[in-house]
Parts: C-alpha cells; sequence; structure tokens
C-alpha cells in the first residue's frame, strides 16, 4: 500500500506543480464553459480526457507508440490554444447535442497528446521493472486526482463569478480563455521545435 501512495502522489504533484501548470490550463478551458448543473457533460469530457491520457501513457510507457519529445511538448500548448480559441467562437451560444460527439473526439485526442508528454516524466521517474503497469495505473489515478481538483476549483470560481459577481457565462468564458491564451503564447514561441 505504501508504494501505491508513492506513485499516486507523484501522479497528483505533477499535475499540481506550478512549474509545468500546462495540464491545468487545458483542464480550465476544457471545463471554463459549464457549470455544476451540467456536471454529466463536464464528467465525460473530463473521463474522455482521462480515457486518452491513460492509453497514451500505455502506448509509451511499453514502447508501442515513440513520439519525439519536442513536437509533443509543442502540440501541449497548442491544444489548450485550440480549446480556449473555441471557447472564444462559441461564448454564450447554446452548445448544440450533435456538436458534443464532436467535442469528445477531440478531447479524446488532445488527451492522446497531453498523456504522451506525461510520459516521459513517468518513464523517467519509474524505470524499469516488472510492476510497471502497476506504477502506472497508480501515477495515472493521482494524475485523475489532480485533475478532479482542478475541474471542481474551476466550476467553484465560475458559480462564485457568475453569482457573487454578477458575470454572466459568456464574459466568464471570454474572460478566462483569453487569460489562458495569453498564458499559452509564450509556450508556444518558447517552443523548441522553432
Amino acid at each position: 500500500m505504501n508504494e501505491f501512495w508513492i506513485y499516486f502522489k507523484l501522479g497528483l504533484t505533477h499535475v499540481l506543480d506550478w512549474n509545468a501548470y500546462d495540464h491545468v490550463l487545458f483542464l480550465i478551458v476544457l471545463v471554463a464553459s459549464y457549470t455544476f448543473l451540467e456536471w454529466k457533460r463536464v464528467f465525460w469530457l473530463v473521463t474522455t480526457f482521462t480515457l486518452g491520457h491513460t492509453l497514451a501513457l500505455i502506448l509509451a510507457t511499453f514502447n508501442i507508440v515513440k513520439v519525439n519529445s519536442a513536437y509533443v511538448e509543442f502540440l501541449i500548448p497548442v491544444t489548450i490554444f485550440i480549446t480556449a480559441l473555441y471557447n472564444l467562437i462559441r461564448a454564450g451560444k447554446t452548445p448544440k447535442d450533435g456538436g458534443m460527439g464532436v467535442l469528445i473526439a477531440t478531447t479524446l485526442f488532445f488527451g492522446v497528446i497531453h498523456g504522451l508528454g506525461f510520459s516521459s516524466f513517468f518513464m523517467g521517474s519509474v524505470g524499469s521493472g516488472t510492476d510497471k503497469f502497476v506504477w502506472l495505473l497508480e501515477f495515472a489515478l493521482g494524475i485523475e486526482a489532480a485533475q478532479a481538483i482542478v475541474v471542481v476549483v474551476v466550476l467553484i470560481l465560475a458559480l462564485i463569478f457568475q453569482s457573487i459577481f454578477n458575470y454572466s457565462k459568456r464574459d466568464w468564458v471570454l474572460v478566462v480563455s483569453s487569460i489562458v491564451i495569453g498564458l499559452v503564447i509564450p509556450m508556444l514561441l518558447e517552443s523548441n521545435i522553432w
């Protein structure tokens, strides 16, 4: 059980590390346009992101998929930028039920990209061993717990700003997405891909 907490905490602290906040930025823009009343959509989006994320971790850890980390490190802020831009375009518009399928598929793909980014950290932290799959699942559980914390905090902040400070939902989405774009542009410009 002690080993479980080691890898769980490793995943938890990796997401919540202030020096590696790209994962948090993606989660913020992923759920910025939702409230607690739309918890089913939030649940499916975050779960889909988790599935893509975990699948990529498994594939990369067992050398089924190999990617250039410079490309992945560039694509992660691209996913954040695209999601925030989507929020800016869709802010204040009523979501179409049919559009959820495209959003789910995109979120799954973005989860794969983020998972590939975590795989190099995970492999560098654990090396090789017979229990690598178990360690990976424990690490993934830590990541998912951290994601749940981030999502709940974003939804609470949305509730506070929309109910106490009388922000409209549209204004909340526009402000949050714009701030995230402002934070992610330097990440794109400083990428090793250039």
